[in-house]
């Protein structure tokens, strides 16, 4: 079997489950991240050895049952990084890349102004910088954050243990260092066991019970629920706890980040003008939702 013939085969195989858009998504992916064949090397008709057939079958296997392709591979790249991820965490996607590209250009813009808090100025080397992820999952935030600031003391927590386990092997694996917790960050007793920060961000579960029957298959059947449902149908619990964590644990002048539901965001928005924070402002993504906030603390 030649790549081209390889190609062929996985989308023959798939295409009735997935739209044709995204089965050769799968199927490039399928055969650069497995097999190391390039999109632009596909048409030189490399051989596939006869092991390499039986992997790729199994993975066809695989793929048919609805699982999505990044648990089959084990991994998957996130802001330009090779991450490990398995049904314990979220597969990082397209929309916290570009939450973590506002953090980036948040805390950039303020040191070259110098407005709001001193904390954010990096041109002072002696000032303590620290950044706090809730709801890690695979690291892909705070990794992604300490990789492009060294100068940041980064934290991550999650309350799950298995969660927790891979977000450490991330960290390892892209050489960031990254203090991890598990914590529950609706158990306000399990707070006081953290520092202050300057800037808090979080992807956290906004999924109601309600919007279940609307997910993907490969979604609701395979990623972990603890990551994706709020629990009921509120789907600002998670986002109202941590913003009373923050008005506790953030620094005056500091920033805090959400990626948000859609559906909710501006709900999302009128509960931290609540709390008390300043500049809440709504961010739309790529595609035009409403799926990013970002509020400042005041300063004293």
């Amino acid at each position: 079997m030649t790549s081209f013939q390889a190609l062929k085969h996985i989308l023959e195989s798939i295409v009735e489950i997935y739209e044709p858009s995204e089965a050769v998504s799968i199927a490039t992916i399928v055969l650069e991240d497995a097999f190391g064949i390039k999109p632009k090397q596909i048409s030189d008709n490399q051989k596939l050895t006869k092991e390499q057939q039986q992997e790729l079958d199994a993975i066809i296997t695989r793929l048919l049952t609805h699982e999505p392709v990044q648990y089959v591979l084990g991994k998957t790249v996130f802001y330009g990084m090779v991450l490990n991820v398995n049904p314990n965490v979220l597969i990082p996607r397209q929309e916290t890349e570009e939450l973590v590209a506002w953090v980036l250009e948040t805390m950039h813009s303020r040191s070259r102004s110098g407005a709001g808090s001193p904390i954010l100025q990096s041109s002072n080397p002696s000032i303590l910088q620290s950044f706090l992820d809730i709801g890690t999952g695979s690291g892909c935030i705070p990794i992604a954050i300490k990789k492009k600031r060294l100068d940041l003391e980064v934290h991550a927590l999650d309350v799950s243990a298995a969660a927790l386990e891979t977000a450490r092997e991330n960290a390892a694996l892209n050489d960031a260092e990254v203090n991890f917790h598990q914590v529950d960050i609706l158990d306000e007793k399990q707070w006081e066991s953290l520092p202050m920060f300057d800037i808090i961000a979080s992807n956290p579960p906004y999924i109601t019970e309600d919007e279940k029957d609307i997910l993907p298959k490969n979604v609701v059947d395979y990623e972990p629920h603890l990551a994706l449902f709020s629990g009921g149908n509120d789907a600002q619990r998670f986002i109202k706890k941590i913003a009373e964590f923050a008005v506790l644990h953030l620094n005056p002048g500091g920033f805090l980040f959400f990626e948000t539901n859609e559906f909710y965001a501006p709900d999302s928005q009128k509960i931290l003008k609540e709390k008390g924070f300043a500049d809440v402002e709504l961010q739309k993504d790529l595609n035009g939702k409403e799926r990013m906030i970002r509020a400042r603390k005041p300063a004293i």
